[in-house]
């Protein structure tokens, strides 16, 4: 089997892995986001290291052996693994600012399904995920869970869409639709440029004056009866061409 290809330049959050190289950069960094260890480990340089982690801010999971191999990708990191990068934390001006790509969910309908796309977004290294609904307290809990936790990983802000284009215009970022009316295909636009790329719920979709306002409309080709992909594939699809143009720049 082939090695899976490493896209380093797609997200400003970096994992580093080892219990020295996270001690370092607990002593020289002041953005280590998260420390994950394991469960069961009670060893002097594990505790050190998660208290230093607390001390400096950082989130603490522990997860089981299951956990530690699928997270970590470098040497050592069945000892430790943590998260280096922006806050998780951003307005909506400080995160289109970042350079990146944004996801807008547009007028979202479902908790588990924003829950879902904002692990998608975080797993392919958006910047943020922007979501234009109302949730309450216990909706925005479900959101959380069903995100697998990227949620804290990552900055999730609820404005609107007039909003977020009216931003994104004084900031420069390109809003790119995806649409089943889409005048590209995902590989015909430059998608390692700023963006903001938006995304309708299933029953509605975008209407043909939001697709009208975006610098950039996209259609994922499809040739099955159904006549739409759910969100989360149809996010996965944009994403994973950003990654390819990225590891080809």
């Amino acid at each position: 089997m082939s090695e899976p290809v490493r896209v380093t330049n797609a997200a400003p959050r970096v994992q580093i892995s080892g219990v020295e190289p996270i001690a370092r950069a607990l002593r020289e960094r002041n953005d280590v986001r998260v420390l994950l260890i394991p469960v069961d480990d009670t060893s002097p340089e594990i505790l050190q290291l998660e208290a230093a982690a607390i001390a400096h801010g950082a989130r603490i999971w522990r997860g089981g052996p299951g956990d530690m191999r699928r997270m970590g990708r470098g040497p050592d990191a069945e000892r430790a693994v943590a998260l280096i990068g922006h806050s998780p934390r951003a307005s909506l001006e400080e995160l289109l600012a970042r350079g990146g790509m944004c996801w807008l969910l547009h007028r979202a309908g479902y908790p588990s399904n924003v829950g879902f796309a904002i692990r998608t977004a975080e797993v392919s290294g958006a910047d943020g995920v922007i979501v234009d609904a109302t949730f309450n307290h216990e909706q925005r809990g479900r959101i959380g869970h069903v995100s697998m936790g990227a949620s804290d990983l990552l900055p999730v802000v609820y404005t609107t869409t007039d909003e977020t284009l009216s931003v994104a215009a004084q900031s420069g970022v390109k809003t790119v639709a995806i649409e089943d009316s889409g005048a590209s295909l995902p590989w015909q636009v430059d998608l390692r440029a700023p963006s903001v790329c938006i995304i309708g719920n299933e029953q509605t979709g975008i209407d043909a004056e939001l697709v009208a306002r975006c610098d950039y409309s996209i259609r994922i080709p499809m040739a099955g009866f159904v006549p739409s992909y759910n969100v989360q594939a149809a996010m996965t699809a944009i994403a994973v061409e950003r990654l390819r143009q990225l590891d080809q720049s």
